[in-house]
């Protein structure tokens, strides 16, 4: 099959959610892959690639063949990289080089074609869900984490369908605009990062929010979650920015 975009093109992605239980999002993963990433300068990751990830050492088939799929993309030519997201904060240097990616931290500030873009995962931006900040500090402790990748993989896989479980409870009794990102904390963010185009993941809102930032436009692009039939992402290419849906049979 001949490359599906030019070659000074970028794909960002995020939410994606892969488990074994979901193999419908595994075949679309790997079709996206075949289909719209190859050519593609760099395919960015913005994180919860994964539903979970309870540490490099997971012996799950499926992570193994998601890295060899990977990794012969990256053989091909694109540069792969990945964000930490909030159920795969895990996700270690070793996995990363063996899809052969880089992690890279957040937020990163990217340039490409003369325009500079702000990505990240998003959770940080959602200031209002305090008991969910509070637990992504726990979580992102080097002690907590060094901890829990000690223990033994059925321990952690306990752990995490634990955490998923009661992750669904409290969402369902929140408020939407909690989960939401807090509109200033968007604006102050970009002010710091002297940027005028956001794009992150997390909320599952697929949009492209046109605002003004100090009187200058400036857009936020939410990234999509992966789910049956559909699929979301971002392309940056000489025509500038776009969110695409990828649809798959």
């Amino acid at each position: 099959m001949t490359a599906s975009c030019p070659p000074d093109t970028l794909l960002l992605i995020a939410d994606l959610h892969l488990s074994p239980q979901r193999p419908e999002l595994t075949r679309a993963f790997l079709r996206f892959l075949d289909e719209q990433a190859k050519g593609a300068q760099a395919l960015y990751i913005l994180g919860d690639f994964a539903d979970a990830w309870i540490g490099d050492d997971d012996d799950t088939p499926l992570y193994a063949e998601l890295a060899a799929a990977l990794h012969h993309l990256s053989t091909s030519g694109t540069a792969i990289f990945f964000l930490h997201g909030n159920r795969d904060f895990l996700l270690g240097q070793d996995y990363a080089a063996s899809c052969g990616a880089r992690l890279l931290d957040e937020p990163l500030r990217l340039s490409h074609l003369g325009q500079d873009y702000l990505l990240l995962h998003g959770d940080i931006l959602c200031t209002r869900d305090s008991a969910y900040l509070a637990f992504r500090q726990q979580v992102r402790a080097p002690a907590w984490q060094r901890d829990f990748l000690s223990k033994l993989l059925a321990e952690r896989r306990a752990f995490a369908a634990a955490a998923r479980a009661q992750s669904k409870s409290m969402s369902s009794n929140k408020a939407q605009d909690i989960m939401d990102v807090t509109p200033e904390a968007v604006l102050d963010l970009m002010q710091e990062q002297g940027v005028t185009t956001l794009i992150h993941g997390h909320t599952h809102r697929p949009k492209v929010h046109e605002f003004k930032l100090h009187g200058s436009p400036a857009r936020r692009i939410v990234l999509g979650d992966w789910r049956e039939h559909e699929t979301w992402y971002a392309r940056i290419d000489a025509a500038g920015v776009s969110l695409e849906r990828f649809v798959y049979g």
